[in-house]
């Protein structure tokens, strides 16, 4: 597929290449739809094999992030950066600078900040060439760790997936697999530990796991063994793609729900999980919190605020499944549906003539 006919896939607007021959910095800033307001995503930073690769994951990623926007009410449309890099050996002072200038060339079109391998400290660095950065530390005036919240609008969907497949949302005893326990799978471990759950984990991260094999009291499994593990919850929290024909016939659970973007490989996934007795709970729902935690920063943030509307995915995913039921259709074609609806029926709005 070449690029214009990845763009036009799923409708994207541009695509930004740029590059800095003294730090190294090879990136691509994806935006995919801004009918409701400036593009928000992350900044990936990846060691990717391939550059086609680099450009298949900003394309995928921007997307869920126009979804995500959409569907939770920030009014921002959906971007996403991703740095082509070794996080641990190649990020520098000067690549961070050069990536903050390049933002700071888009004028506010496109803000960004942490995703998998960035921190808010490499964003402080970044910030020194842009003002268009969010999820900064709190000791940057920024609102700080946003995998805290993603953790807990996870913990929330997850409870809403609880409540239509059992009629409670008491987790007390139900066995969750967590497929990555990194930034936000720990957060998600303790609160799913905190609720009552029994925890098997799997990492890459033997570091990770061993915290939360001691701070929970999870089993541990190897990582291709996850699939395997017969549970009430698989919670993916690491990389996307992994739900696939090789991995979901694999499956012991009734519920999927977790923190990693693009879960599914493709659209077909989520009606066979579907096909199974498996209740999806779609992935830019269930892991919003983080988004909601930044776009609540743009406009001068409140904690309280921002945890608040992060409790309500409860209650979008519970509307969520009624949508799809009544529409005799998956829990993710239902949520599709709802993002387009809302783009299309405020899209109008923005093309009403406001003088300068």
């Amino acid at each position: 597929m070449s690029i214009f006919e990845g763009m036009s896939k799923h409708g994207h607007e541009q695509l930004v290449f740029s590059h800095d021959s003294e730090s190294g910095l090879r990136s691509v800033i994806a935006i995919h739809d801004t009918t409701l307001g400036s593009a928000l995503g992350g900044c990936r930073m990846r060691d990717y094999e391939t550059e086609d690769q680099v450009i298949d994951d900003a394309l995928a990623l921007s997307w869920g992030m126009t979804a995500k926007s959409a569907i939770t009410r920030t009014n921002h449309g959906g971007g996403k950066a991703v740095i082509w890099g070794d996080p641990a050996s190649d990020k520098t002072e000067v690549l961070l600078r050069a990536f903050g200038r390049f933002v700071e060339g888009l004028d506010g079109r496109f803000i960004t900040g942490t995703d998998m391998g960035t921190t808010g400290d490499d964003f402080v660095v970044a910030g020194t060439e842009t003002d268009w950065l969010v999820g900064l530390p709190e000791y940057a005036g920024g609102s700080g760790n946003t995998s805290v919240t993603t953790a807990y609008g996870v913990l929330h969907g997850i409870r809403a997936g609880a409540t239509h497949v059992w009629g409670s949302d008491d987790l007390t005893d139900k066995v969750v697999a967590i497929q990555g326990v990194g930034k936000v799978g720990e957060f998600l471990a303790g609160l799913l530990h905190d609720a009552g759950c029994e925890l098997v984990v799997s990492d890459v991260d033997a570091e990770a796991v061993s915290r939360v094999v001691e701070r929970c009291g999870a089993r541990e499994v190897a990582p291709e063994e996850i699939y395997d593990v017969d549970c009430d919850i698989f919670s993916p929290s690491a990389l996307g793609g992994i739900l696939n024909p090789d991995t979901i016939g694999r499956l012991k659970c009734r519920i999927v729900g977790g923190a990693a973007n693009n879960q599914l490989a493709d659209a077909g996934i989520g009606h066979k999980l579907h096909e199974m007795g498996i209740l999806y709970i779609p992935d830019y729902i269930i892991n919003a919190g983080g988004l909601i935690q930044v776009a609540d920063e743009v406009g001068g943030f409140d904690r309280e605020r921002a945890m608040k509307k992060t409790e309500a995915l409860y209650q979008l995913l519970l509307d969520c499944f009624d949508r799809a039921a009544e529409w005799e259709i998956t829990p993710i074609e239902a949520a599709d549906r709802l993002v387009l609806e809302r783009i299309e029926t405020l899209g109008h709005v923005g093309r009403i003539y406001l003088p300068r």
